[in-house]
């Protein structure tokens, strides 16, 4: 996007380490079919072929052709001795110089624990080719005895890989100033990019919804999308060959591909580890914010790269579809019940399930604005009626602190009822049914409301008031905390059924009535 036809900023290629294990892992098969898919020939993936896996030889559980495998996804292959360093040393500049669409691993052939005969070529090397063998393998190298050694040769050696480096650096500034030079408007985006700016007030800049809005939040959502990328042009985004329904394409933005590096809508196929780990690969370079889109029932297919986006504090944006037993006729294997949850429990992820399209707009705002972590968006494949009881800007507001008053009392106050997504709908009923001393609390993000102040939750969640309904279309595990010892839910806490979405949501209790039922169990 930033290279011209006179200054190239970049054009690094870019390195990866794997030995036998990492292949057989689910998600190394579907990111190399990915890349060779896609011509990522600046892609050079060096793999420790030592045949061994911590457990036994590799042998115990694979026979496959590594190299004919590689090549079979469109890579080239390059088999070297991994002792020899010269080999090393040309593979890799093969590598570089071989821009032919085609992503290269270079297969090291090598001795695991090599130089320490009581492990070497084991799978003992694995773990206890460790300390107590360390001054054996000092000797049997040739090293002297001190620890941490390293030869003058190789300070001398170092010291000019850095003086190179410097040079290399200081032309590369002289490109980017005469690149800046004659292309301001880029040099200010490319800017922007790596600070990671956004707006501050972006949520007032996504256009407010009609009044009565009613379409499902992942239909808002694609509406929302579309202004949030005007305003944040680092956001990039894909899905897992669910476009479709996740609607979450940038409208203009152009398909990432082999033709068009560019592209702003990438096609990840059905390969939901693999985009995960794609989208925190991208934002640990730092100068675009990925989202990656898929159903909800898949989120434990891309779990582990959720997990390390948390760990990390990368900034991605999950926005995950069909949030619910809402899901209909699919049944019970596309109707996510433990999936909120199951997100929730993971430190550092902020979970939002917004209830209507304007809290929809606020989930969008609220994750472009997150620098310290990942947002998981929750939306409904079914329509959702608007809260036009509040008005959009104070729902909008209320999201982005997590959690907000959706229905004030007219009454003293006897009873709150909390609610997220597409139940906060039941809870506004249940509480026309109950009479003036009922509050209704929409809670979209449990993360971003217990980073407010002490006297912000106490204004919304009283402590006063122990009597407590929490209504939402899954797991009841993690409302405790807010329901209390005297508090009841309306949950599932099972799996669901196949039928019409709101034959379900009846027939499990997702309804006013029903939540009106429990709640007058504590009046």
């Amino acid at each position: 996007k930033f290279n011209t036809a006179d200054h190239t900023l970049f054009d690094q290629h870019i390195f990866a380490l794997n030995g036998d294990g990492c292949l057989q892992e689910g998600v190394s098969k579907e990111a190399i079919a990915f890349a060779g898919h896609n011509q990522l020939d600046n892609l050079i993936l060096i793999y420790d072929s030592n045949d061994v896996t911590l457990d036994a030889m590799a042998t115990q559980s694979q026979s496959e052709d590594a190299e004919a495998y590689f090549i079979s996804q469109n890579w080239d292959a390059i088999t070297i001795d991994g002792h020899d360093l010269t080999a090393v040393k040309q593979a890799i500049a093969h590598a570089k110089s071989n821009d032919n669409g085609k992503p290269t691993v270079i297969i090291a052939k090598t001795t695991i624990g090599k130089g320490i005969p009581e492990v070497a070529g084991t799978a003992a090397g694995h773990g206890e080719g460790g300390a107590k063998f360390a001054a054996e393998a000092r000797k049997g190298l040739g090293l002297p005895e001190q620890a941490f050694y390293v030869s003058p040769e190789v300070r001398e050696h170092f010291a000019e890989v850095a003086a190179a480096g410097k040079g290399t650096f200081e032309a590369w500034e002289a490109t980017y100033a005469a690149w800046s030079a004659a292309n301001p408007a880029l040099a200010a985006e490319l800017e922007g990019h790596v600070k990671d700016e956004v707006p501050a007030d972006l949520v007032n800049r996504i256009p407010e919804f009609k009044a009565d809005e009613g379409s499902a939040t992942r239909a808002s959502g694609g509406v929302v999308i579309q202004s949030v990328a005007k305003e944040v042009p680092q956001l990039i985004t894909g899905s897992a060959d669910l476009y479709g329904s996740t609607k979450n394409y940038i409208k203009d933005g152009g398909d990432f591909s082999a033709q068009n590096f560019a592209g702003r809508n990438i096609w990840f196929g059905i390969r939901e580890h693999a985009m995960g780990s794609i989208c925190n690969g991208i934002a640990y370079d730092g100068i675009f914010r990925p989202s990656g889109a898929t159903f909800l029932v898949f989120a434990d297919y891309l779990r582990p790269a959720i997990r390390l986006a948390a760990l990390a504090k990368l900034p991605v944006t999950y926005i995950f579809t069909h949030d619910s037993v809402g899901v209909g006729e699919d049944g019970p294997t596309h109707q996510p019940v433990e999936t909120v949850s199951g997100l929730r429990v993971i430190p550092n992820v902020d979970v939002i399930r917004p209830s209507d399209a304007e809290e929809t707009a606020a989930a969008f705002a609220a994750a472009m604005l997150r620098k310290d972590g990942p947002t998981a968006l929750i939306l409904t494949r079914q329509n959702v009626p608007a809260n036009q009881g509040v008005s959009a800007t104070d729902r909008r507001e209320g999201t982005l602190k997590g959690g907000y008053i959706a229905k004030q009392e007219t009454g003293e106050l006897k009873l709150i009822i909390m609610a997220t997504g597409s139940e906060v709908q039941h809870a506004l009923g249940a509480a026309e049914q109950l009479g003036a001393g009922v509050r209704v609390v929409s809670l979209p993000c449990f993360e971003r409301f217990e980073r407010q102040s002490a006297d912000y939750i106490e204004s919304v969640l009283p402590l006063s008031c122990t009597k407590r309904v929490a209504v939402e279309a899954g797991v009841s595990s993690t409302w405790g905390k807010y329901v209390g010892l005297a508090g009841k839910t309306v949950c599932i806490d099972r799996f669901g059924i196949s039928a019409p979405g709101d034959t379900v949501m009846l027939e499990l209790g997702m309804t006013a009535d029903n939540v009106a039922a429990v709640a007058k169990e504590l009046l």
